[in-house]
């Protein structure tokens, strides 16, 4: 099947308007021809100076002005239609991309990374906007304008005129050299160099807080530094390459003159006709014409070329599949979870290296259970995969013996609340944020999750209380934002709640009150706790101890303390950390 170029993919997004988009190009195309047609009566006029005839120089002089006009006319009339296509091309595909995100499992984008997406998208639907808006308009008046220089380059003098073409020529072939395959995949390198370090600025402005907590440099986050130094590497490295090449275009497709002039000393041996004298003057005046022209095809070359990089990597978000609807439908009896021999391995993972190797537990309902065991042996997966974030490889993840996949994502949205270590809170009031819990509450219940959540002191402190708008000029601490997100939770009111390290960025002080908080969540629930501060999880019905992907100990923690396995030597090195002073 033939691959589709970037201008039809974009042109698929246009519906009725693509016609403006073709309206756009002959207009423009045909300004670019009128263009030319001044300089035929600027010729006119200087053959009646030269010749010392009275010929009709102001009519010419009005004719070039009037071939003027019409020719900026067509140009802006041609603009407008590019520019009705373009932007609502731009705007439907940012739609669709959205829409399909919106779609996705949540794994997926927090694999991907919201820096990365958001680049991508506001990249590709910028792109397409300029391209289509100016550089396609500009491309058709390029490439007619050639075919009207040469007729007029050959029809004065077609010695001069060719020799006029012999820079042009060299400076295709300098250009071929520049735009070509490997251009490609320099503009991808450009744009992955681009999209990284976009993506760990991102992830880089989001631990502040544990920067300042811990008097952290930049340089602790190595892979943000890194990613600045690479992109260094590859601008300096891929400029010095195209030095040379870029010098010889220059000179090529401006040193017309220096052609030309070789040509009239070597045509005028037997001296200077009024006829060619008039002639080389015309060559002079059009040739920098030509430099344009070329400089502009390159121009738009290269543009084309991060235009279809850019559309790779929204089709690249475009073919994740959305999460998967249930076909059969099906009711939960009761909010117990179980999980039947779960594998899952992240598709970056190096090593093949499952993140999690069959899992099977059960959690009764209304029960406490607690994840522990050391970073990056599969807590959080397992979290994400109950939340379906993720769908498993194999194996089942079932709430009230009903498989989640069968289960509508409305319903289980309504079914599981979470609470992360990095609760995400918008731009907007403390009301807002509460109210994504439960669009539909009332501003009575929003301060009483509030006050449940043990916001109280957090409200007490803002200017407009509840109203006030957080992320411009006022922010909150990591605790406190723990508490909104509590408060969240708390409104929406699941039968099943997953707390992620939610003390992680938390003061001793904010840490109470959030343990607090979560109390007065979890009273009658299902809930499911990830802690390394281990005396948040003593109190559990059961402990899960998760090592490489697998359980290796569950029990109460008396129970777990008397096997001498992994998790007391994790309770004792605990406790060793928190008596540790500085003398």
């Amino acid at each position: 099947m033939k691959k589709k170029t970037g201008l039809s993919q974009l042109l698929e997004y246009a519906g009725r308007h693509k016609y403006l988009t073709y309206m756009s190009w002959l207009l423009s195309a045909a300004s670019a021809l009128i263009a030319l047609v001044p300089f035929y009566f600027i010729w006119r006029i200087m053959k009646d100076i030269l010749s010392d005839t009275e010929g009709c120089i102001v009519g010419w002089g009005i004719y070039a002005v009037l071939a003027a006009f019409v020719s900026m006319l067509l140009y802006v009339v041609a603009l407008c239609c590019s520019h009705l296509s373009a932007f609502r091309i731009a705007s439907n595909l940012r739609k669709r991309v959205i829409s399909h995100i919106a779609s996705l499992p949540i794994g997926i984008i927090e694999s991907e990374g919201s820096g990365k997406l958001r680049k991508t998208v506001n990249d590709a639907s910028g792109s397409a906007e300029t391209y289509l808006a100016h550089q396609l308009p500009d491309k058709a008046g390029a490439i007619v304008t050639p075919i009207g220089l040469l007729a007029l380059l050959l029809i004065f003098d077609a010695k001069l005129g060719l020799l006029s073409l012999a820079p042009v020529i060299l400076g295709f072939g300098i250009m071929a050299m520049m735009t070509g395959r490997k251009m490609q995949e320099k503009v991808n390198e450009y744009q992955n160099s681009l999209d990284n370090m976009s993506n760990e600025a991102v992830e880089y402005v989001r631990g502040i807080p544990v920067v300042k907590t811990f008097g952290q440099t930049v340089f602790s986050f190595r892979r943000f530094k890194q990613s600045i130094d690479d992109y260094s590497k590859w601008t300096i490295s891929y400029t010095k390459d195209l030095r040379i090449p870029m010098i010889c275009y220059t000179t090529a497709i401006n040193g017309v003159f220096a052609f030309l002039v070789l040509g009239a000393a070597l045509f005028t041996k037997n001296g200077v006709t009024i006829s060619f004298l008039l002639d080389f003057m015309f060559y002079i005046m059009i040739t920098p014409v030509i430099s344009l022209t070329l400089t502009k095809i390159m121009y738009m070359s290269e543009n084309e070329m991060i235009v279809d990089d850019a559309l790779s990597r929204i089709n690249a978000i475009l073919e994740y599949p959305p999460l998967s609807e249930a076909e059969n439908k099906r009711v939960i009896n009761d909010y117990s979870i179980e999980l039947e021999n779960v594998v899952y391995s992240y598709n970056n993972n190096k090593n093949n290296k499952n993140a999690l190797d069959g899992i099977s537990l059960k959690i009764e309902q209304g029960k406490t259970v607690a994840f522990v065991g050391p970073s990056g042996g599969g807590k959080s997966t397992l979290a994400a995969l109950i939340t379906r974030f993720f769908d498993p490889q194999s194996g089942c993840v079932k709430i009230g013996g009903t498989d989640i996949r069968d289960i509508p994502k409305k319903e289980l949205m309504n079914t599981i609340s979470f609470v992360f270590q990095n609760s995400r809170l918008i731009k907007g009031s403390i009301l807002e944020n509460v109210l994504l819990g439960r669009p539909d509450a009332t501003k009575e219940e929003v301060m009483s999750a509030l006050k449940n959540a043990q916001c109280d002191d957090i409200i007490e402190k803002l200017p407009n209380g509840i109203d006030t708008v957080i992320g411009s000029g006022i922010y909150l601490s990591g605790g406190e934002q723990q508490r909104i997100a509590i408060a969240r939770a708390i409104l929406k009111n699941s039968p099943i709640l997953i707390f992620d390290e939610a003390t992680a960025f938390a003061d001793p002080d904010n840490e109470v009150r959030v343990q607090n908080a979560i109390t007065n969540l979890a009273k009658g629930k299902t809930v499911i706790m990830i802690a390394h501060r281990l005396t948040a999880v003593k109190n559990a019905d059961v402990i899960y101890v998760i090592n490489n992907g697998k359980i290796t100990e569950s029990g109460k923690i008396n129970e777990l303390m008397e096997n001498k396995g992994l998790f007391e030597k994790m309770w004792n090195d605990y406790q060793t950390a928190v008596e540790w002073r500085v003398v």
